[in-house]
C-alpha cells in the first residue's frame, strides 16, 4: 500500500504530466517564496524528508536554496553527500521553479582524466623536446634524470648498460642537480634492473619490496622509498639503460596507470639516448676516417720547404676531391704530388684517399714517374669508381743552395714557377687523365730553383673561382701569375697564404670548387 506521505509527494499540482513521479532524474517544483509544491519519487530518495508543504531551505542542500532564492534562478552545482549535482531551474507560472538534477560525477571523473590525459601529453612533449635538444648521453641522461625526479616521482636513477659490474648512471632527488656518477653495483639485487638493462619487459612494482631494495637507490637524506618503480629504456634495437622511479613513504605507491605512463617517457628517454649513443659512435668513426683522408701538415723537408693549402667547395665541409701530399722517399728525394679527382664532397674525397694510399704504396718507384702513374691507373681502372683524376708529381732534391725538381702531369694543370726576380715560368709537362683510358701518356720536365725561388702546384679550383666586383668574372691564370710575381723571395708558407687569401677574397661569398695549393721553395741562404 502507498503510504500517506508518499500519496501526498507524489500529488500533482496542475501543469504537472503523470511521468513526473517516474522520470529518471530527481525534481523538485518550489514556489517563489521557497515553499515545495511537488517531488517526484527520484527526489525523495536523494532528499528524504523534503515533503510537499514543506519549505525548500529546511530539507534540502543549501546550494540549491541558495540558487532557488536568486532574483533571476539559473543554473547551480555542488555536493549531495558524496555525490555531484547540476541543478537546471524550469520557471513555471506564478513565479514557482521546477528544479531538475542531474549527478555529474562520471562527468567529473571524465574531465579529470582529460585534464591529467592534457597535462601528461603536454609533460611528454616538452619532455621530447629537452631529451632531444642535445646529442650527448650525459647530457640527456641527467635531463632524463631531472624530469623524472620532478614530475614522475621524488626520487629517480637513469641507468645505461656497462661492463664488469660498472655502470654509468645519474641520480636526481626533485628540487636537486642531477648527479653522475658510476655505479658498482650488482643489478640482480634490485629486482627487475638487470632484465631492464637487457631490455626486458619490467616487473610490476609490487613484486619490489623497498625494504629489501638495495642501499644504493636511496639518495642521502632521503629518507625511507614506500615504493619502487623499475622499467626498460628501449633503445634502436639495443637496450639504453634502465629508469628508477622512488616514492617517499608518505607518498601514495605507484599506481598501475602510472606504471604505464612511466614506460612511455623511458621510451622516449631511451630513444634519445639511443639516437644520440649512435651519433657518438659514427662520429667517433667519422673522425677516425676524416684524420687518414685530410691533407697532411707540412714542413721543410731535407732543406726543401714544403706548404700546402686547402679549402673545401663547402665551408662546412672539412673533406673532397682535391689533395695534396709529400712523402721522403729512398732515394734521398721527396715526392710532391697534388690532384683533382672529378666531383666534390665526400665521395670524392674517398677516392682521394685510395689514390693517395696508392701513391704511398709506389713510393719504392718514385724515381719513375710514369710507371708510378700507369699502375695508379690502372688501380682506378680496376675499381668500382667511375670518376677520373687529374695528378702532378714533383720529386725535390736540394743540390746545395738550390733544389732540383722532376715534374710530371697527368692530365694536371701545369706548374709555375716565381724566380727571384719576380718572373712567372709556366712548366710545360702534359699527360693524360687518371682513370680514363687503359693507356695514359705523361712528360717530365725538370726545374731548378735558386734560393728563394718557388714552384707552385695548384689545382683549377683557383684559376676557375668565379667573383670579383661583378661577381661572375674567373680569378684566371693571368691573375695568378700577378699575384705569384708579388711573392718573389717569400718563403713557402707565405706564397700559399697570399694566393690562397687574394683567391678566397675574389670568392666573397659565391660558390665555388675545391681549391688546393703546394708550394715548393728553395729557402734563402743566410749568412755566416
Amino acid at each position: 500500500m502507498v503510504s500517506e506521505s508518499d500519496r501526498l509527494a507524489s500529488a500533482l499540482p496542475t501543469g504537472l504530466d503523470a511521468g513526473w513521479d517516474d522520470a529518471p532524474y530527481p525534481a523538485v517544483l518550489a514556489g517563489p517564496d521557497g515553499t515545495v509544491h511537488a517531488v517526484n519519487r527520484a527526489a525523495r530518495i536523494l532528499f528524504p524528508a523534503l515533503r510537499p508543504g514543506a519549505l525548500l531551505a529546511e530539507s534540502a542542500c543549501e546550494w540549491l536554496c541558495a540558487a532557488h532564492a536568486a532574483a533571476e534562478p539559473t543554473a547551480a552545482s555542488g555536493w549531495i553527500g558524496d555525490q555531484t549535482f547540476d541543478a537546471r531551474p524550469v520557471p513555471r507560472p506564478g513565479g514557482a521553479v521546477t528544479w531538475w538534477l542531474a549527478e555529474t560525477g562520471d562527468l567529473r571523473r571524465a574531465r579529470e582524466a582529460l585534464r591529467l590525459e592534457r597535462k601528461r601529453t603536454t609533460f611528454l612533449s616538452n619532455a621530447s623536446n629537452a631529451l632531444l635538444g642535445s646529442l650527448n648521453v650525459q647530457r640527456i641522461m641527467e635531463v632524463a634524470a631531472d624530469l623524472a625526479a620532478g614530475h614522475l616521482a621524488d626520487a629517480a636513477w637513469i641507468v645505461a648498460p656497462g661492463t664488469r659490474r660498472r655502470y654509468p648512471a645519474v641520480g636526481c632527488v626533485r628540487g636537486e642537480h642531477p648527479r653522475p656518477v658510476l655505479l658498482e653495483i650488482d643489478p640482480d639485487e634490485l629486482p627487475g634492473l638487470a632484465e631492464a638493462l637487457q631490455g626486458f619487459p619490467p616487473v610490476p612494482s609490487r613484486w619490489i619490496d623497498p625494504a629489501q631494495a638495495p642501499s644504493w637507490i636511496v639518495p642521502d637524506g632521503f629518507g625511507d622509498a614506500g615504493s619502487v618503480v623499475v622499467t626498460p629504456l628501449p633503445g634502436h634495437g639495443v637496450p639504453a639503460g634502465a629508469l628508477i622511479l622512488l616514492r617517499h613513504t608518505e607518498q601514495q605507491a605507484f599506481s598501475a596507470d602510472e606504471e604505464v605512463f612511466a614506460r612511455l617517457f623511458a621510451a622516449r628517454s631511451g630513444a634519445a639516448m639511443s639516437a644520440a649513443r649512435l651519433f657518438e659512435q659514427q662520429s667517433a668513426v667519422t673522425d677516425t676516417l676524416t684524420e687518414e683522408l685530410l691533407p697532411p701538415v707540412l714542413r721543410q723537408i731535407d732543406g726543401v720547404g714544403f706548404a700546402g693549402g686547402y679549402r673545401p667547395a663547402q665551408d662546412g665541409d672539412r673533406l673532397g676531391g682535391d689533395f695534396y701530399d709529400v712523402h721522403r722517399t729512398a732515394g734521398g728525394e721527396s715526392l710532391a704530388l697534388l690532384g683533382d679527382v672529378c666531383g666534390k664532397g665526400l665521395q670524392a674525397a674517398v677516392l682521394t684517399g685510395k689514390i693517395r694510399n696508392t701513391m704511398q704504396a709506389l713510393l719504392p718507384m718514385a724515381d719513375d714517374h710514369a710507371r708510378m702513374l700507369r699502375l695508379l691507373n690502372s688501380s682506378l681502372l680496376s675499381s668500382r669508381h667511375t670518376r677520373f683524376a687529374t695528378l702532378a708529381l714533383a720529386s725535390a732534391s736540394r743540390r746545395g743552395t738550390e733544389v732540383r725538381l722532376r715534374v710530371t702531369s697527368a692530365g694536371h694543370l701545369p706548374p709555375l714557377v716565381v724566380r727571384a726576380d719576380g718572373r712567372v715560368e709556366e712548366v710545360t709537362c702534359r699527360g693524360s687523365l687518371i682513370g680514363v683510358l687503359p693507356e695514359i701518356d705523361s712528360s717530365t720536365e725538370e726545374v731548378v730553383l735558386a734560393p728563394g725561388e718557388t714552384c707552385l702546384l695548384y689545382t683549377d679550383g683557383i684559376t676557375e673561382a668565379r667573383g670579383g666586383p661583378l661577381g661572375g668574372e674567373m680569378f684566371g691564370e693571368d691573375r695568378l701569375r700577378r699575384v705569384l710575381a708579388e711573392c718573389a723571395g717569400m718563403p713557402a708558407e707565405a706564397v700559399v697564404e697570399r694566393v690562397q687569401m687574394l683567391a678566397t677574397e675574389w670568392v666573397g661569398g659565391g660558390a665555388h670548387d675545391d681549391m688546393a695549393l703546394l708550394a715548393i721553395t728553395a729557402p734563402r741562404v743566410t749568412g755566416g
